[in-house]
Order: C-alpha cells, then sequence, then structure tokens
C-alpha cells in the first residue's frame, strides 16, 4: 500500500499524543531524510521524514542512521530555528499528504515565538518548508521557482516567498454522497476501479482500493456491493482520528509484502472465519498501544530498505565476480586451446627427424612436400607438408623449432592451468557463498576477504572508484587519517589479533 492520504492522516492523529515534546536533536542522514529528535514524559522519539520519491513518509522510528560528518546546509537552518521549540500540533488538511507541524517556544528575550514547519509527501515533488508566523518561508529544503518543470508553475519555493498551499482538483470522499459514488462507478464501467476511484478521490491509493476490495471479497455481480464499499471507506476515513485503525500484512501479486488499514472492531466481527488464512497476518487486533500504526509502519519500512540494500549490495558483489569468472573461463579456453596444440608437438619432432635423416635422398631445392619412410611405423611411405619459400634442411629447422617451442609451452600451460583451475574453483566458492548469504554482515565479510585476494584487486579498485555503481558505497577506509603517509601497511590476522606490517619502501 502506498502512503497516501489515509495512512497520513491515521499517522498523525497518533502523534497528536505527542504534542508538548520538546525538539533537543536534528540530523539530515541524506538529501531525502531528516529525522527529528524529541523528549517528552520521560522518554525519547524519534520522527523519521523521508521524501524518497517512491517511499516517501513520516513516522516515528527507533532506527539509527548513519550521519554525515558535517551537517548540511537545511539542517543547520532546522537545528538554528527548531532546537529548543515545542511542538504545538500536528494538522493535516482533510486527506492531503501535506502535514503541518505547528511549533512554539520562546525568543532571546522570552517573547513567544511560533513557526510551521510543512511536510509535503507529494512523490517526485516531496518537500519540507519552515515558515514563519506570517507563513513566509525560512528555508525549505529543495528551493523551487515558478516554471521549473520538476514543480508547479504555479508556487515559488524559496525562502522570503510567501507559502502557497498545494493545490488538488480531486474530490473529497466524505464530501460525496453514495448516489454520486455510484454514478462515478457505473459511469465508468471501462476504467479499472481501483485507478478510477484513486484519480478521483484525494487521499485514496489504487493499492488500497485494491486490497480494500479483496479484503471485503466483494462480488460484483451483487447489488450491494457498491453500498459495502462506500460504507467501509467511511468507517476508515471516521476512525482515523480515534485509534481503531490496524494494519494487515499481505503478500501482493508479485510475492512482496505489502500493507493496508482495516478497523479493528471491523476486523473482529467480519474477519474471525479468515483466521487461518496463510497470506493475512493479523497485527495484535486485540491489543491497541499508544503508537501502534507508527511502529508499524517504521517496522514494515526497516524490513523493506534492508532487504533491498541487501540484494543490491550482493547483486553488485555478484556481477563484480561473476565477471572476474567470465574473464577465467576465457583464460582457461585459452589454455586448453594451447594444450591441444601442444599434442601435435611430438609429430613436428619426428617431420624434423626424417627430413633430417633423408636429406640425401631430397632434391634441394624448394617442393610443396617430401614422401620419406617413416621407420617409426615399419617404414611406411609418409608425406610431409613443408613451407615452398625454404629448402628442405631449412623445413626441418623449422620443425625442430616449433617442436622446442611447443614443449615450452606446454610446461608453462601446465602449471597456468592447475593455477588457473584452482582460481576458479575459489571463485565459485565464493559465488556459491554469496549466493547463500543472508545478512549485510555476512556480505560484508566475503568482501573483505575478496579485497585481500590478488584475483578481484583490478575489479573492486574500479568499483570503490564508481560511486554510482551501488546505492552502498563499499570503499574501503583508509588505515590513517593522515594524508602524508604514502605507505599502506600490509594487514593479516594473527589469533584474533589485526597486525599492520609496514614494507620497506
Amino acid at each position: 500500500m502506498a502512503f497516501d492520504g489515509i495512512v497520513t492522516k491515521a499517522i498523525c492523529s497518533e502523534l497528536q499524543q505527542l504534542v508538548g515534546a520538546r525538539i533537543d536533536k536534528i540530523f539530515e542522514p541524506n538529501k531525502n531524510n531528516i529525522l527529528i529528535g524529541f523528549y517528552i514524559n520521560n522518554a525519547n522519539y524519534c520522527l523519521n521524514i523521508v521524501l524518497d520519491a517512491i517511499d516517501c513518509r513520516l513516522h516515528l522510528t527507533t532506527q539509527k542512521k548513519q550521519n554525515p560528518k558535517f551537517a548540511p546546509n537545511f539542517c543547520m537552518v532546522l537545528r538554528k530555528y527548531l532546537i529548543g521549540m515545542r511542538i504545538k500540533n500536528f494538522i493535516t488538511n482533510d486527506l492531503e499528504r501535506v502535514v503541518t507541524i505547528e511549533l512554539e517556544g520562546f525568543n532571546d528575550i522570552d517573547d513567544i515565538i511560533n513557526y510551521k514547519l510543512i511536510i509535503e509527501l507529494m512523490g517526485k515533488h516531496c518537500n519540507i518548508i519552515l515558515l514563519d508566523e506570517a507563513n513566509i518561508i525560512i528555508d525549505c529544503l529543495r528551493h523551487i521557482t515558478i516554471g521549473d518543470e520538476s514543480n508547479s508553475k504555479t508556487r515559488n519555493l524559496l525562502p522570503h516567498a510567501k507559502y502557497q498551499y498545494p493545490i488538488n482538483s480531486k474530490l473529497n470522499f466524505m464530501d460525496t454522497s453514495f448516489n454520486e459514488f455510484e454514478k462515478i462507478i457505473n459511469d465508468n464501467p471501462d476504467i479499472d476501479l481501483s485507478k478510477l476511484l484513486a484519480n478521483t478521490f484525494n487521499g485514496f491509493s489504487k493499492s488500497f482500493i485494491q486490497n480494500s476490495i479483496k479484503y471485503l471479497k466483494l462480488k460484483t455481480d451483487n447489488n450491494s456491493w457498491i453500498k459495502n464499499l462506500y460504507d467501509y471507506f467511511k468507517l476508515i476515513i471516521n476512525n482515523t482520528d480515534n485509534f481503531k485503525l490496524t494494519f494487515k500484512t499481505i503478500e501482493n501479486e508479485k510475492s512482496k509484502k505489502d500493507y493496508f488499514l482495516v478497523p479493528i472492531d471491523y476486523e473482529h466481527k467480519y474477519n474471525t472465519n479468515n483466521s487461518s488464512d496463510s497470506n493475512n497476518t493479523d497485527n495484535n487486533c486485540n491489543v491497541t498501544p499508544i503508537l501502534n500504526l507508527n511502529f508499524f509502519i517504521a517496522d514494515f519500512y526497516y524490513q523493506k530498505e534492508s532487504s533491498e540494500n541487501f540484494k543490491i549490495y550482493r547483486d553488485s558483489i555478484l556481477k563484480l565476480i561473476l565477471q572476474i569468472l567470465k574473464k577465467y573461463n576465457t583464460r582457461l579456453l585459452h589454455i586448453d586451446e594451447k594444450l591441444k596444440e601442444c599434442s601435435n608437438m611430438d609429430t613436428y619432432k619426428k617431420y624434423g627427424e626424417l627430413i633430417t635423416a633423408n636429406l640425401y635422398k631430397i632434391e634441394n631445392k624448394n617442393l610443396d612436400y617430401v614422401e620419406v619412410e617413416d621407420y617409426y611405423n615399419n617404414c611406411e611411405k609418409i608425406k610431409i607438408p613443408l613451407n615452398k619459400k625454404y629448402l628442405p634442411s631449412v623445413n626441418a629447422k623449422m620443425y625442430f623449432k616449433k617442436y622446442s617451442k611447443l614443449k615450452n609451452t606446454l610446461n608453462i600451460v601446465t602449471i597456468q592451468k592447475d593455477e588457473t583451475v584452482k582460481e576458479l574453483s575459489y571463485i565459485e566458492s565464493i559465488i556459491y557463498e554469496l549466493e547463500n548469504c543472508t545478512t549485510l554482515e555476512e556480505i560484508s565479510e566475503i568482501y573483505d576477504e575478496i579485497s585481500e585476494n590478488i584475483i578481484f584487486k583490478e575489479k573492486l579498485a574500479s568499483y570503490d572508484n564508481n560511486k554510482n555503481n551501488s546505492k552502498i558505497h563499499l570503499k574501503k577506509k583508509p588505515l590513517s587519517k593522515n594524508k602524508e603517509v604514502k605507505f599502506n601497511p600490509n594487514k593479516y590476522i594473527i589469533d584474533g589479533y589485526t597486525v599492520l606490517v609496514r614494507t620497506k619502501q
């Protein structure tokens, strides 16, 4: 389910219980994430604001994130104005995905001051805007000017500009009567129902509508199905303010975890006969913790991000290793070709000996071939090809030279093949380990192992230098912060101790 207007309203309704909290920390881990820490009732909470185009959301979280060494400019602005302020209210307008956090505090001379933090969760148009008491923009995460194709052509989102609320032309479901709702559906029988309702009503996502229809087991051949769907939507929206909603998890058609809202009382009455459904998992409907919805969303997206990061990390390393595997397989093919060529070296030696032994019988002129007795095979006649550019004696020397070259080649490529087979076996074992990894820590251990192996040295160097290779950058930290150090010690792990050995330059 998308983080639509209904989920936004339900989440913010829970956050109302934390009104009065004092903001004491603000972080910006990345360009799409703001964390606001606050304190209330002897407890610390952290509000996670994610402005990713696909998974934009707002909820409390308990997961720690790595922060940059130097805070970005917008983070510093938020710290300047909001540290020490208290949360006065969380406001949502109908089912809009725009959240207003009203803040109150005191300035240096103890006068009461008010600010507003506007959080716009609108896909690729996500933004965070800090306003003063007159709704003038102090600063915003993403500056937008009129005419910028990346946003509305009617709004300026710049410091010192007057803030304008985003315009939405969709209908408000709570202002729509059943007859109007029924008419919208009946007048558009050829349009997919979830797409129709999502494009018509504000705050509805297609996944919410699809999951609701599936959950209610509605059949369109029943005359009352539209009324049941209308009443169910109304019940959901009416319960967003009174903590009578819970989430259910389900696997969607693509075998991915999904979630959707259901009323707690409705869940007990309607779905008691469906408790054994393996695809649906109830989320403790009998008990409603104070922040149940917030922490469900936090856990859901943490698991989703962990799974995605794991897949990206593993696939990027696996791709690199498969390239090396292909390289070594190609090398093995070339070695086999050389060995196949070396299998004829004894024939070249025999040709040279037979030509040399019969030189007194052979005309001393350029020939295409000679026919001599093969004393290796009962003196049967054998035809030996010659290079017409050269005399038979020169051809004999060329055959001996080719034999000698192939003999030396055989010794070398035999050793190369043994080494290549061992290296291929090692690479395949690494691939097997990667395919059976279950955690990021296991992949990191494999990465540390192969980074010390010369087989992967060249590829890892190019991988580390390419920051766009993966969402997870694996560049190893330097062993020393001293930029003047011009050596890198060798690293050995002996009996659990790390030993650094400096090699003489």
